[in-house]
């Protein structure tokens, strides 16, 4: 089995290292437009294959897509990363060319393959994807619930003292700050609800903090974080590639699910060989409805600047 990962910077190379670690596939590409790049972190990953004991060969390629040909899961990091202040909205109008770039010249070697995108904005990306490729939905996939879903878990670990690892919590809606809902109702350690160890202040710092999570980090380093969402990517290839049929928040098509039509928007769904499988329902209230309409209004705002460029 191959896999490209389109994007050889932060996110793209933490994505393709940690497929590479775990197997995923024979092949692996690592594809970028920065001429040496893809090949230069290609051959350093390649270099730890003796120490870390995996066989994956990792190839690197400088815009030539013919190397991607027979890929059978694409994950398309590239665009320009977040700077300090700014919010994912603000990078689509370069981003927005660059996807569609991508998905044209992917399509032209792996017309068959599943395509997973992380480029920011990315509910819009997801939505450009779609609508430009043309594919039948279950093979776009936006990966931004999956990442928030565990910095989710990670702020209510902080505040349980426990693994993050034996939590379950779900973010839906877009992947934005004031766009995301992180659902603390569902929300369980080890199958019992969160809500009968926080008190209300510690449940609303829980989300708050969730929700400006990317920020948070972009402030701090100076630029977009790369370890969790390089793992995020990696985690729905592997779902995909072993057909683990596992649970995901995933930006997917809708239509009608969730209230919401002809939008690409965060849901629980099941990951497998097919690509998104089957989107799960989850029994909102009337205020985390309220909130998923607000959410859908406003990417279905931002996906409308697609019709200005």
């Amino acid at each position: 089995m191959k896999v490209t990962v389109v994007g050889a910077g932060a996110v793209g190379a933490t994505c393709a290292d940690n497929i590479a670690r775990k197997e995923l596939c024979q092949e692996l590409v690592l594809l970028d437009i920065k001429e040496g790049l893809a090949e230069g972190k290609a051959q350093d990953m390649m270099q730890t294959a003796a120490l870390l004991g995996f066989d994956t060969k990792i190839t690197g390629s400088t815009n030539d897509y013919s190397k991607t040909a027979g890929s059978s899961v694409v994950v398309i990091t590239s665009g320009i990363p977040r700077k300090p202040g700014m919010t994912r909205e603000e990078l689509i109008g370069t981003n927005a060319g660059i996807v569609k770039n991508v998905c044209d010249n992917i399509l032209k070697y792996s017309p068959d393959a599943i395509i997973i995108v992380i480029s920011n904005p990315m509910d819009t990306m997801t939505q450009l994807a779609l609508k430009s490729t043309g594919l039948p939905k279950n093979r776009i996939i936006g990966m931004g619930g999956t990442l928030d879903s565990a910095r989710f878990k990670y702020q209510l670990s902080q505040r349980l003292g426990c693994s993050p690892a034996d939590l379950n919590a779900v973010v839906v809606g877009g992947h934005g700050d004031t766009t995301m809902i992180p659902l603390i109702r569902f929300a369980t350690w080890n199958s019992v609800p969160v809500t009968r160890f926080l008190n209300q202040n510690e449940q609303k710092e829980a989300v708050a903090d969730t929700m400006v999570g990317g920020a948070t980090l972009t402030k701090l380093i100076g630029t977009s974080a790369w370890y969790a969402p390089g793992a995020a990517g990696a985690a729905m290839v592997e779902s995909i590639v072993r057909d683990e049929k596992k649970l995901f928040t995933c930006c997917v098509s809708l239509e009608g699910e969730y209230g919401q039509k002809d939008i690409c928007l965060g849901v629980p769904v099941i990951i497998g060989r097919n690509g998104w499988e089957k989107i799960i329902s989850f029994e909102l209230n009337e205020e985390e409805q309220a909130l998923f309409n607000k959410s859908a209004d406003a990417v279905r705002a931002m996906n409308e600047v697609l019709n200005t460029l």
